[in-house]
This record gives C-alpha cells, sequence and structure tokens, in this order.
C-alpha cells in the first residue's frame, strides 16, 4: 500500500511540475523578451511535445508487456522487448524530427510575421525543437520501462529536475537577453542529460545486458500489434487537442479564445491530476492479470474507481468554487466575466473525462488498446461533430458544452469491464479479456 500511495504522489508530482514551472517562468521570458520570442517559445516547445507523443505512441503497449514479463520471471525477453521499444522510438523520433526539418522552411514564415522577429531565428528554433524530438522519443523508452517494473519515484526524480532545470535555465536566459534559439539549446541539452540518466537507471532493472536498439522479431511485433492502437489514439488525442480551439478562433475570432483557453487550462488538472496520481495502477494490473481471477480483477478495479471517484469530486468542486476568481487574478475581470458561463460545462466534461481513468488504465493491462482506441476515436469524433453543431447556434458556450460529449463516450470504457462479470468467476482476467476482444471482433 505504501509503495501505491508513493507511485501515486510521484506521479502527481510529474505532471503538476510543468504547469507550475511554466506559471513561474512565463512571466519573466514574456516580459523580458516580449511577445513575439515568447510566442515562437510555445510553438516550439509544442511542437516537441507533439512529435514526442506521436513518436512515444508504442510506450503503453511496452509497459504493459514488461509488467507482465516481469511477473512470469523472463528477464531475457524483458531485455528484448526493451531494445525493441528503443528501436520503435528511435525509428518513429527520427521520422518526425525529419519531417520536422524538412517542414522548417515553410513553416518559419508563417511564425515570422511579427515585427523584429527574424525568419533565420524561426527557421534555426524549429530546427532545434526537430532533434529534441528525438531525445524526448529516447527518454520515454527509458521512463515506460522504469513504470512498467512500478519505480516511479526514480523516473519521476529524474523528469522533475530536468523540467526544472529547464525551466530555471529559460528564465536565467531571457533576464540575460539571450533569444529562444538559446533556450531550445538549452532545453534540448538538459534532455540528452535526463534521456542518459533515465537509461542509465533502466539497466538496474533490466539487468547486465546489452541494450542497443535492435527490431526483435517477436516481440516488435507484439509491441506493434497491439500499441499501434494506443499510437493510434495518442495521435488522434494530438490532432483532435487543438481543433476547438482552431475552430473558435476561426468562426468568432482570436479575442474570444482566450477564456475559453483560460478555462480549458484550468479545467484539465482534474483530468491530468487523476491520470498521473492513478498510472500506478497499469503497470500494477499488467503484472497481475495472470494470478486473479475475473472477480478478484474486478473488486482491485471497483477499489481504485472509488480513489478515482473521490479525486474528481474534490477537483471539481475545488475548481467551480475558486474557478472564476483564479481567472480574475490571472487574466483580469473581463476575461473572468466571459468565462463565468462556460466554466462549469468545461469542468463537467474534464471531470466526465478524468471518471474513466481508471477504466482506462484496467483495460490496457488487459491489452484492449484496440477496444480503447475505438472509443477514443468515437469520443473525439463525436465532440467534434458537437463542436460544429453547437458552435453554430450556441456560439461560445456551445462550444464548452461539446466537451461534455466526449466526457461521457469516455466513460463507455466500462462497458466492457462491466461484461467481465458475466461467466466463470474463477476465469482469469487475460482469458475474460480474450473474449471480450472476440467479442469486439464481430
Amino acid at each position: 500500500m505504501k509503495r501505491h500511495l508513493t507511485n501515486a504522489v510521484c506521479g502527481a508530482l510529474d505532471y503538476a511540475s510543468y504547469p507550475v514551472g511554466m506559471l513561474l517562468t512565463a512571466p519573466i521570458v514574456l516580459h523580458r523578451l516580449g511577445a513575439a520570442e515568447y510566442g515562437l517559445w510555445m510553438i516550439t516547445t509544442a511542437i516537441i511535445s507533439a512529435g514526442g507523443i506521436i513518436a512515444a505512441g508504442f510506450c503503453d503497449a511496452n509497459i504493459q508487456r514488461v509488467a507482465h514479463l516481469r511477473c512470469t520471471g523472463d528477464s531475457q525477453r524483458i531485455a528484448e522487448t526493451v531494445r525493441s521499444i528503443l528501436a520503435v522510438n528511435l525509428a518513429l523520433g527520427a521520422a518526425m524530427a525529419v519531417l520536422t526539418w524538412t517542414a522548417a522552411p515553410w513553416i518559419a514564415p508563417k511564425i515570422a510575421v511579427a515585427p523584429f522577429m527574424p525568419l533565420r531565428e524561426c527557421l534555426i528554433a524549429i530546427r532545434v525543437a526537430s532533434a529534441a524530438i528525438l531525445l524526448r522519443a529516447f527518454e520515454t523508452a527509458g521512463v515506460s520501462t522504469l513504470r512498467a517494473f512500478e519505480e516511479y519515484r526514480i523516473t519521476v526524480q529524474i523528469s522533475t529536475a530536468t523540467r526544472v532545470f529547464t525551466l530555471a535555465t529559460a528564465a536565467i536566459l531571457a533576464l540575460l537577453g539571450q533569444r529562444t534559439v538559446s533556450i531550445l539549446l538549452a532545453t534540448a541539452a538538459f534532455l540528452l542529460l535526463g534521456a542518459w540518466m533515465q537509461f542509465q537507471q533502466m539497466r538496474r532493472f533490466v539487468g547486465p545486458v546489452p541494450l542497443w536498439p535492435k527490431f526483435s522479431c517477436g516481440e516488435t511485433r507484439l509491441l506493434l500489434g497491439v500499441g499501434f492502437f494506443a499510437w493510434l489514439q495518442a495521435l488522434g488525442v494530438v490532432i483532435f487537442g487543438q481543433a476547438d480551439r482552431i475552430l473558435l478562433g476561426i468562426s468568432l475570432g482570436a479575442v474570444v479564445v482566450a477564456p475559453y483557453a483560460l478555462c480549458v487550462q484550468f479545467a484539465q488538472p482534474i483530468f491530468g491530476l487523476t491520470a498521473s496520481g492513478l498510472h500506478f495502477l497499469f503497470p500494477y494490473l499488467s503484472a497481475h492479470t495472470e494470478e486473479r481471477s475475473r472477480d478478484q480483477f474486478r473488486r482491485t478495479v471497483v477499489q481504485a474507481f472509488v480513489c478515482n471517484l473521490l479525486l474528481v469530486i474534490i477537483g471539481a468542486a475545488l475548481l467551480l468554487m475558486t474557478g472564476e476568481r483564479l481567472i480574475r487574478l490571472w487574466a483580469g475581470p473581463a476575461v473572468a466575466h466571459s468565462a463565468s458561463g462556460i466554466l462549469a460545462p468545461i469542468v463537467a466534461g474534464s471531470a466526465l473525462m478524468g471518471l474513466g481513468v481508471t477504466g482506462t488504465y484496467a483495460m490496457q493491462a488487459l491489452g484492449l488498446f484496440r477496444t480503447l482506441a475505438c472509443i477514443s476515436l468515437a469520443g473525439h469524433t463525436v465532440m467534434l461533430l458537437a463542436m460544429l453543431f453547437l458552435l453554430h447556434h450556441e456560439g461560445l458556450r456551445g462550444l464548452a458544452l461539446s466537451r461534455l460529449g466526449y466526457g461521457v463516450v469516455a466513460l463507455i470504457v466500462y462497458l466492457p469491464l462491466l461484461a467481465m462479470r458475466m461467466g466463470k468467476a474463477q476465469e482469469s482476467a487475460p482469458a475474460a479479456a480474450c473474449e471480450l476482444q472476440e467479442g469486439w471482433k464481430l
């Protein structure tokens, strides 16, 4: 129990470290370098984040596979899986880096429209970001392997320290008058250091075996076969994650985006902190599915859901009570007034998404990545269609209400888990998952 609590706290800390650091760093960079340089920093940071997510989309399959092999004691196949995920991540990371590097001459002129924003600086910044994507892909392979061993404290210490030093260096460089390219070069250097440290820690658990990236035929096939759907889900998150703000900006103008974006930013931690805090469930359930009956697995999931429910209720209640006041302090009374009518549905949508966390990790532990991908893509499709309809008829409030649709669809993850209650109670959870998977095929 103590280990699970430690992992939960570490997961929440891992999520919170970056946004809290950004809250402290962003005003310094914005004040010292100006809005154009700050915007370039945000754009290139988003490129690194999006590229890294796409390149590391198979890491959930790695967690599930390594956690399962760890339970069986098959150290040789663990090493093969780790070499395979390193090869997959580096291949995808290199592809994303080359794509971004090649597209940089086309992207840079679109960004360099503000006064005193040299085109060459934008081009160099984007290309530094493209190299950082490859480093992020390598780092994530190590992080996912350590999490499969349920070792959150080590990996979170490294990632949190890396973020803190990165953001502190960004603030110092801004105070010294250095521009975005210098900040990005420092970011890449800390990413390299963090990736190397994660790799060294990973070697402690995998054992004294060569860990050069290698496409091991059997393990790579398993990772790609199961992980493709997790990767597809990650790709959908990257693509649809910005669709609401883009549609809003095109339909009603950039000024209207500010209150909506702030409400989303304040509500996101309801889901994000819950998902990060309960992430330890994924490797824990993955490692114990073979030895647990269907009934035991269900009881574990129910207990986790109760904790999930409490976290969401507390987070949503606090935000509904203080959210408008926080937005007023952060952005002023005008933005707070516009946000007052849309905060509640956005918070409710994030809360519904947060309630789906336990079901998502349980299904991932059972290897039901395809089902999850279908549910996720269906949710994003429903959200997009609702956006188009409600934005046209209700304006800004309609867009906020559309987020409820995605939250409701996210709860569908519990339907396959409820179906596991049928049949023999002593049947293993993986066997029940296989039955469910066959049912979804039909």
